[in-house]
């Protein structure tokens, strides 16, 4: 096999295929698209799902549901279970902070072989924690002892939260055109993302870093409303700059990112040196520096990333024509 072709099947052989999960997102549409609850306000494959509140008022109930992928073994392999938990709500808040919203409150699921009462306590003890950053309630959840199914001291994790928005305040793909300013926060390490392909290619003894934590958006995002009109956002995880950012677009924008405007943290060009990587899957498999995206008119650009240390104009709006790209990343030679 060619270098080439290593590098772009490189995810895949460590066991992720994006594309039969991009494949299996459309079947999902096929298959709810028969019937569709009159409240539901979008539709199936968005960062979070909108239902009306009861009664027709003017502001709707946000969720979205997701899990830290298998930064999990990284945790249960070097026994540091105490950040996981966090990383799992940070996530989940980026997400429904994507249409506006503010987190209401949270579900953790927690499922082992064996239950072990003290990594129960620290893993759900980090899903406290960081709730209570974001004065988000931690309802409850499940704990599941499934003898079998996990090897021993290993576990999943997901949870769902709902939070809340005014209809008026959900931001409008539709909004955005060709001038507007892209605003970049920073990336502090893989954040929920790449790690099968970071285990697949560090050894033990290095991975350490990969418990970097999944940082939350929520005050940098409201710091830069502040101060300036927000179009649309986007959080950027398992499927990088090229597959998250094209939601935040209508279908004749295109956006063009400039990789000289930000740092990458040394984590990631290692894996793209060492997995070979090629431009389109570090760009989808990693976050490549960049966590979370916001689409401001260009007047407002230097206001959004003054407001909040780390972020930096990182790119802009333009038009697209016919069946363009719609994230363009332009590399220094």
């Amino acid at each position: 096999m060619s270098d080439q072709s290593r590098s772009k099947d490189a995810y895949a052989q460590a066991g992720v295929d994006i594309a039969s999960g991009n494949e299996a997102v459309a079947r999902y549409k096929q298959v709810l698209g028969a019937w569709r609850h009159p409240d539901q306000l979008d539709a199936i494959g968005g960062f979070g799902g909108l239902f009306r509140l009861p009664g027709g008022g003017d502001r709707a109930l946000v969720a979205s549901t997701d899990g830290v992928g298998t930064k999990i073994l990284i945790a249960a392999e070097l026994e540091r279970y105490d950040t996981v938990g966090a990383d799992l709500v940070n996530h989940c808040v980026n997400d429904i902070l994507v249409v506006n919203a503010t987190p209401v409150f949270f579900l953790d699921y927690f499922a082992t072989g064996k239950l072990d009462p003290t990594i129960a306590a620290a893993v759900v003890g980090g899903c406290a924690q960081a709730c209570r950053a974001h004065n988000c309630a931690l309802l409850g959840g499940e704990t599941a002892e499934m003898p079998g199914l996990y090897a021993p001291k290993h576990f999943d994790l997901a949870g769902t939260i709902v939070g809340s928005v005014d209809i008026a305040d959900v931001p409008n793909p539709q909004s955005v055109e060709p001038g507007d300013a892209i605003v970049g926060l920073p990336a502090i390490g893989l954040h929920t993302n790449g790690y099968s392909l970071a285990r697949a290619l560090l050894p033990r003894e290095e991975w350490d870093e990969l418990l970097a934590p999944h940082p939350s958006y929520y005050s940098a995002v409201r710091a830069i409303q502040a101060v300036a009109r927000v179009k649309t956002m986007a959080h950027i995880t398992g499927g990088g700059l090229l597959e998250n950012v094209p939601r935040t677009l209508p279908p004749n924008a295109k956006a063009i990112f400039e990789a000289a405007r930000w740092s990458v943290p040394a984590i990631m060009l290692e894996l793209v040196r060492r997995g070979n990587l090629s431009y389109e899957e570090k760009y989808r498999t990693l976050n490549m520096g960049i966590g979370y995206t916001l689409i401001v008119p260009l007047a407002y650009a230097t206001k959004a990333a003054a407001a909040v240390p780390g972020a930096k104009v990182v790119g802009w709006i333009e038009r697209r024509d016919g069946d363009e790209p719609q994230v363009v990343i332009h590399e220094p030679r």
